[in-house]
């Protein structure tokens, strides 16, 4: 006998499924271009670039601005900060066809899952991205730029800023994605919360050396931008999968307990 809540799988035929994937396809994409069409047009009236350098304003000469070593190279950052735009302004319409592509194929309980988690995911990594440019790059650069300063004059270009930047961003937002990455584990059952209590010691090692990779050259930024926010992640994952076990454990229970009432029913009968 089916689940409840079991989806109508293979109610619809194949070429059904790839022709809805290809409507799906095509809306994501147009809402894609629109975006970049209208990042275009917000880089090229506002200074982005003015607003995105501001980490390292402070290390260079009054006045400097950053250089580029090729013709290309400031219409090549138009487009790249164009398409960045873009990818956020179209990543509500691309999560919508997303959801509603993958959603007849989930079962009740998934859904009730995976929307939560993808909003959670989206916000931890805006958090680790926001934290990486506010805190991380700043003092980042100001620890860098202190090596040799008596002896080497720097000359930084808007390709190597930028790709710097944008190295330690993804590096902090895929950082910041720990909770739900663990989470997930503990719900697939994977790990469980002991196990994760249990290997705490080793997961401050972890973090330790990913900090002085991340930050090098500085103990205070390790320690108060790096490791401290990433073991709290971890903490607060203990205490997420922690929940999430004891309301499996209740629901495991009410369904034990209901199909016991079932027996003695049947046997009536």
């Amino acid at each position: 006998m089916p689940r409840k809540d079991e989806p109508d799988r293979g109610e619809m035929p194949f070429l059904d499924h790839l022709e809805e994937l290809r409507m799906h396809l095509i809306w994501s994409l147009v809402a894609l271009v629109a975006g970049c069409a209208i990042g275009f047009l917000v880089v090229n009236r506002i200074d982005v670039i003015g607003f995105l350098k501001q980490p390292i304003d402070p290390l260079l000469p009054d006045g400097q601005k950053l250089l580029f070593t090729s013709p290309i190279e400031p219409f090549m950052l138009t487009l790249k900060l164009a398409f960045v735009a873009g990818v956020l302004l179209a990543s509500p319409v691309v999560l919508w066809h997303l959801w509603a592509f993958l959603r007849p194929a989930l079962y009740e309980q998934e859904r009730r899952v995976v929307l939560p988690v993808a909003i959670m995911g989206v916000f931890l990594f805006a958090g680790g991205v926001a934290a990486g440019f506010y805190l991380v790059v700043p003092l980042a650069l100001k620890v860098l730029f202190g090596f040799q300063s008596q002896s080497l004059e720097p000359f930084i270009t808007a390709d190597a800023y930028f790709g710097f930047t944008t190295a330690v961003l993804l590096s902090f937002g895929a950082v910041f994605e720990l909770p739900l990455v663990l989470l997930l584990l503990v719900y697939l059952r994977i790990i469980s919360a002991a196990f994760l209590r249990r290997h705490r010691r080793v997961a401050i090692l972890i973090n330790a050396v990913l900090a002085a990779i991340l930050t090098p050259g500085d103990l205070v930024i390790m320690t108060f931008a790096v490791m401290i926010p990433v073991q709290l992640l971890y903490e607060l994952s203990i205490v997420l999968a922690v929940i999430l076990e004891k309301r499996r454990a209740r629901a495991e229970a009410a369904v034990e307990r209901e199909g016991e009432g079932e027996v003695p029913a049947a046997g009536r009968a």
